[in-house]
């Protein structure tokens, strides 16, 4: 059943092929088989879990309606609440915190019978390219346990790329979903930012924060974003728009449809990148598709800007975490301040303090003017320059990372971590939709992402453009060969 796609399984609960319980018993058990190599889960609902399928059985038994996601196990990334359950953000500081109510996403989920598993593992308050900023442990890649999986959302997407899970739920900042997706070899897909409600996600940078799917196929993402892509009246930034129709405009071809490659901005890719990324291109032009040259120069610029706003919205954020209204307690403080200081210094893990910290500088009344205010007029020219360049395109191409997965351990400098997500950042940046696509894999057995990038509200346009690339490359539905058995 694995190997199967969350329609699939589906059909199979619906047409009493397999029973919800039966579905669900089999995905827990494989979790219990599997996942001690990877751990990617932080917790398993094993009781939530089969109480919701013992339900679907008997509604199904009854001939009552069921939902679109009927008996599809889905699992969640640990910053999204699930009421009374934990939600520790893989942080020390939130290990005791019960979430009191649903997040939004999780509230469409369950109203469309999907069957929540459990949370998966992540970079401590979603801050990480590579996963291993979890205060609980590290999450591995099932295509080399040796590599990382790609951050923050590590265990989201290497749930999903050993199959443990059909679909699973992420947080992209700057590149969360797309770029795991890409190292796990899988599909991840970063919604138009208001697309997906934020209401109930522990916020990070709230103006470039989105929700999105892992699935291990454009369609299971298409029937997600069908769901997910509701407005929320409990989101201010949430777009008060109908929700869209993605699975019945799938089924079309790319003739006449022109791609943007920002060409010079690339001109300097990792050598196996560059010969992926061209092979890439050539399966659109044979799709029919024309290339244009687009100018996207100003993003190499992005980092910078990312890490000035991203930053300054996170220390704003965190600073609700004092040790008094959330999270634990330090047992030291004997006073007020030293509550406030001892419990920050204890619950918080070194990439989280870099950032408060260089956030709380960058918002300073003395550096404000130098940084904050001048990364967000560049951040709009970033924005015009993917305008201008859309005027010129229907969608934009770019490799999803500069590397396939690297070793875990292997980079020190933040600096160097902070690049992986160099083409990935603009995006959030920009509020734009992206999908990262498998696009092959390396000499060591690796996978290569792209990123296929629309304008604002072209969620169902980037998810179809990728479909059509699946749809022409073998390589789909590979499974990492230690994960391709019951």
């Amino acid at each position: 059943m694995y190997k199967k796609s969350a329609l699939e399984i589906k059909e199979l609960f619906i047409h009493k092929k397999k029973s919800s319980v039966e579905i669900i018993k089999y995905f827990l058990k494989r979790i219990e088989k599997y996942d001690p190599q990877i751990k990617s889960f932080i917790e398993v609902y094993n009781e939530r879990a089969l109480k919701k399928a013992k339900e679907l059985d008997q509604r199904l038994k009854e001939n009552k309606p069921i939902g679109k996601l009927a008996s599809i196990p889905i699992a969640i990334k640990d910053n999204i609440l699930i009421r009374n359950e934990n939600c520790t953000c893989a942080s020390k500081f939130l290990k005791n915190y019960k979430a009191p109510y649903n997040a939004s996403v999780i509230e469409l989920l369950e109203k469309e019978d999907a069957i929540i598993i459990g949370k998966t593992n992540l970079d401590e308050f979603a801050m990480g390219s590579s996963g291993e900023n979890s205060s609980f442990f590290v999450t591995k890649n099932p295509w080399d346990l040796s590599c990382t999986p790609g951050g923050s959302s590590s265990g989201s997407a290497a749930s999903v790329a050993a199959r443990l899970v059909p679909i699973s739920l992420g947080t992209d900042t700057g590149g969360s979903i797309r770029q795991p997706a890409a190292f796990c070899g899988i599909i991840g897909h970063k919604p138009t930012y208001g697309r997906v409600s934020r209401y109930g996600l522990v916020a990070f940078g709230s103006s470039l924060d989105q929700i999105g799917p892992f699935t291990t196929n454009t369609l299971d993402a298409a029937l997600v974003m069908e769901v997910l892509g509701s407005k929320c009246e409990m989101d201010a930034t949430s777009l008060h728009l109908p929700n869209e129709t993605y699975l019945e405009n799938l089924n079309k071809d790319l003739k006449s449809k022109k791609i943007g490659i920002p060409f010079h901005f690339l001109e300097n890719l990792n050598p196996s990148t560059k010969k992926n990324f061209d092979e890439s291109i050539e399966v659109f032009k044979k799709l029919g598709a024309d290339i244009v040259d687009i100018n996207l120069d100003i993003l190499k610029y992005s980092i910078a800007v990312y890490y000035i706003l991203a930053t300054a919205e996170a220390s704003t954020n965190l600073a609700r975490f004092d040790g008094i209204r959330y999270g634990v307690r330090s047992k030291n403080a004997k006073s007020i301040e030293e509550v406030y200081e001892l419990s920050r210094d204890e619950g918080f893990g070194k990439e989280v303090k870099r950032r408060i910290i260089l956030g709380s500088y960058v918002l300073s009344s003395s550096h404000q003017d130098a940084f904050y205010k001048k990364a967000s007029k560049v951040r709009s020219l970033i924005i015009n320059a993917y305008n201008e360049a859309f005027e010129k395109c229907d969608f934009i191409l770019m490799p999803t990372s500069p590397t396939t997965s690297f070793k875990l351990n292997s980079i020190q400098d933040p600096v160097s971590m902070y690049l992986q997500d160099l083409f990935t950042i603009s995006v959030n940046l920009s509020a734009l939709p992206a999908t990262s696509v498998p696009s092959g894999f390396d000499s060591e057995n690796k996978p290569f992402g792209i990123q296929i990038i629309g304008p604002q509200m072209h969620d169902v346009n980037v998810i179809k453009y990728a479909n059509i690339f699946e749809r022409k490359l073998s390589i789909f539905n590979k499974i990492p060969p230690m994960f391709d058995k019951e």
